[in-house]
């Protein structure tokens, strides 16, 4: 497994890292043993990059890491996202980005994952009362505390990106980004490039389309995030289902997997990119992570191109409601 740089300080992990939202549920139940085999497969893999975040589950996915850890602090890289309250009852969302509440946030992803100190911590949703400018002199200071190793952002826009670097280095930045969600092409991939920002995409692989099998929205679980989003909703569905079928024979033909074809195409995108497909299965982490092997050329970037040209997706990639929280820039 190739190395990409995480933090502007050097610190280096795997090209494709591992997202473990699926740890709390977002797909449907999982177990501690399943999610451990998936951590598992990933040091084997080679995959030393992990993502959680407080609201994952409501700390089930950073408690299942913690397990999986026992003190065994050196294993992973470790980034993980404060910023979203959510209430237990309801599951409804607001923000909150004052130091009070992220302080609390932070010790409390601390004792869950069983360390010191965090290695990469995420701002995950941008709270609108609070300016990025005086976010980032909370962040700075849990920083010098050495409670953690570095400053992320997810869901941001290049602008506020570059309002908050003017305060101080921010190492990562997180967003939705594949093959059928471009919208980080018009401006955040290269704000990133030329601050020297790792960029950070989620659900490369589409949230399961891009994989040999597609997803069955009847057998979504109780509680699966794609139930009420709008490309897994009629008839937005069957459009897309028909147009991954081109890229899912060209994969065959390449003598790939759509997901592998699917993460080489994002590490195609750039040097400073570093996808985290989420899966609490280690197979489906195995078929990701061949992603990194596959010779990607400027012929096949072309051909897929010609299959899936930018804004082929029938519906929006969120519900508003779960749109809440992200900065809109184009």
């Amino acid at each position: 497994m190739q190395t990409r740089r995480i933090r502007q300080d050097g610190r280096m992990v795997s090209e494709i890292g591992l997202g473990c939202w699926s740890f709390g549920g977002a797909y449907g139940p999982t177990t501690e043993a399943e999610a451990h085999d998936t951590l598992s497969a990933a040091l084997d893999l080679g995959v030393d990059f992990l993502d959680t975040a407080n609201v994952y589950g409501m700390g089930q996915s950073e408690t299942i890491i913690g397990s999986f850890l026992k003190g065994r602090k050196d294993l992973f890289t470790i980034a993980t996202k404060g910023g979203i309250r959510r209430d237990p009852a309801t599951g409804k969302r607001s923000f909150d980005n004052k130091p009070d509440y992220l302080r609390t946030e932070l010790e409390a992803s601390l004792t869950r994952l069983g360390l010191d100190c965090v290695d990469l911590y995420y701002i995950h949703r941008r709270d609108p009362d609070v300016p990025i400018e005086d976010v980032m002199h909370t962040l700075l200071t849990f920083k010098a505390e050495g409670k953690i190793g570095g400053i992320g952002f997810s869901e941001i826009a290049p602008a506020s990106l570059r309002r908050a670097a003017a305060v101080g280095p921010v190492d990562a930045v997180q967003s939705e980004y594949s093959l059928w969600t471009r919208q980080p092409e018009l401006g955040m991939i290269q704000a990133c490039r030329d601050l020297g920002v790792a960029f950070v995409p989620f659900s490369p692989v589409g949230r399961g389309m891009f994989t040999d099998r597609a997803p069955d929205p009847a057998s979504f679980a109780k509680g699966d995030f794609r139930i009420p989003n709008p490309r897994f909703l009629e008839p937005n569905f069957s459009h897309n289902l028909a147009r991954i079928e081109g890229f899912r024979a060209l994969a065959r033909d390449l003598g790939t997997s759509p997901a592998a074809l699917a993460i080489a195409w994002c590490l195609a995108r750039g040097p400073h990119l570093i996808p985290i497909p989420g899966t609490r299965k280690a197979a489906h982490l195995q078929d990701c992570a061949a992603g990194r092997a596959f010779v990607m050329t400027d012929e096949i970037m072309a051909a897929i191109e010609g299959i899936l040209p930018i804004g082929w997706a029938h519906g929006d990639r969120y519900s508003a409601d779960q749109k809440l929280g992200v900065e809109g820039y184009c």
